[in-house]
């Protein structure tokens, strides 16, 4: 089998390397990729979209498979490239990847299906934007697009809402875009991954992240400094009504939607006093989250994405272990404003009780690892005990040094 997978960060390592571990062995490519990546994929001559497509078509790839969202809805989209020419692939059309893209589509989509969520107003000015506020503290935030995960600011205050919004509206940080006012939910999140496969689905093993740059879950919002992911995570009473409240409603909203799926969707919720609420959707395995959960999926994950991709649902091609996976985030100086390239990596040789998974390096010419990104390295352990997995995860990353280096040290300490 001939997979590519496409994206370059941590999350498509830990695809990557998921996807070498199938029992078929396939053979793999990736684009862009990364020299971490490059360790385990090939690389791909490419421009763009198209000329990836016209690559893959005229190199005989079995399945595409979407780690990075921004493809999804770029020009006519992967996935519809991919159908139009004949090519399998694991990740959802363009018009069904709207559930990312936009996140006004997002919860109009929720609010027809009557899938709990938050009260939102849409706002096209910062004028707007305040009036819909009403003056009402905490208050969300969410830019109507792709932003990397850096589109939603949960504002304690007036101070806080209008530097986002002076961000958003004066600033164009991330290009034109409207903004949704939403009522600030509490309560413990938890991240919940489907794969779904037309109107059925499989949930995966759920996880929760860590947004926040700093310990006590302090300081600006990030792509993720860190996740835990267990089984054990949630009840099963909880999982189920979950299942039951938000994953069946939105599959069958799919469909009636005439929304087509195949791929992974994330679930971002917020369990709060009343009942479990969707945050946002994300039409593929998140990040960090990814990198928790990979090292808990059991089979043969490559057959399980390509009979998907298919149209067929074949439960028996994966499983999941019942223990704990503790993934640490090794950022990079100025992160998340900005971050620092050319930093000197050294420990990573030392490593041998957890994974490694790269999200933001590069080779020197001497063979060392240097950063090259906001967030640099994921270290992942697991254990048959959320404190097992806990100690070992952190131990390894106390192992590894760069100048400037940033981290959480309650990763699967703090909510627990």
């Amino acid at each position: 089998m001939r997979i590519l997978v496409v994206g370059k960060g941590g999350r498509e390592h830990a695809l990557v390397r998921a996807l070498a571990e199938s029992p078929g062995s396939p053979e793999l490519f990736c684009f862009p990729g990364s020299d971490a990546i490059f360790e385990l994929a090939k690389p791909v001559e490419a421009d763009g979209l198209e000329s990836l497509v016209a690559w893959m078509k005229g190199n005989a790839i079995d399945l595409c498979v979407a780690g990075e969202e921004s493809y999804l809805v770029k020009g006519e989209g992967l996935a519809n490239l991919c159908e139009k020419n004949g090519i399998p692939c694991w990740g959802p059309p363009k018009q069904s990847a709207q559930l990312e893209a936009s996140k006004e589509f997002a919860k109009e989509f929720l609010v027809r299906n009557q899938i709990p969520t938050a009260r939102a107003t849409a706002t096209n000015s910062l004028e707007e934007a305040v009036a819909a506020i009403a003056g009402e503290y905490p208050t969300v935030l969410k830019f109507d697009g792709l932003a990397a995960g850096k589109g939603v600011a949960v504002c304690p205050d007036k101070a806080s809402a209008m530097d986002f919004l002076d961000e958003i509206f004066t600033q164009r940080r991330f290009g034109e875009g409207r903004v949704l006012v939403e009522q600030c939910l509490t309560g413990p999140e938890v991240s919940i991954f489907a794969a779904i496969i037309d109107d059925r689905y499989l949930i995966f093993t759920p996880a929760r992240d860590y947004k926040r740059a700093n310990d006590g879950d302090l300081g600006p919002n990030t792509g993720g400094m860190g996740a835990v992911a267990s089984r054990q995570l949630i009840s099963a009473e909880l999982l189920a009504q979950i299942e039951k409240e938000i994953v069946q409603p939105t599959v069958d909203g799919l469909r009636k939607e005439g929304l087509p799926y195949r791929g992974f969707l994330y679930f971002g919720l917020m369990l709060t006093p009343t009942g479990p609420q969707v945050i946002e959707y994300n039409c593929r395995f998140g990040d960090p989250e990814c990198q928790a959960v990979m090292p808990l999926v059991q089979g043969d994950l490559a057959a399980f994405c390509l009979a998907g991709a298919k149209g067929e649902l074949d439960e028996s091609l994966v499983s999941f272990s019942d223990g704990w996976s503790v993934c640490v985030i090794l950022a990079s100086a100025g992160y998340p404003e900005s971050s620092r390239n050319g930093d000197r990596i050294s420990g990573l040789e030392g490593v041998s009780t957890a994974r490694v998974y790269h999200s933001g390096t590069k080779r020197t010419s001497d063979g060392a690892w240097e950063t090259n990104g906001g967030r640099v390295l994921a270290i992942v352990s697991g254990g048959d005990s959320r404190m097992d997995a806990v100690t070992k995860a952190h131990a390894a990353a106390d192992g590894v040094q760069f100048d400037g280096l940033q981290r959480r040290r309650d990763v699967g300490i703090l909510n627990f």
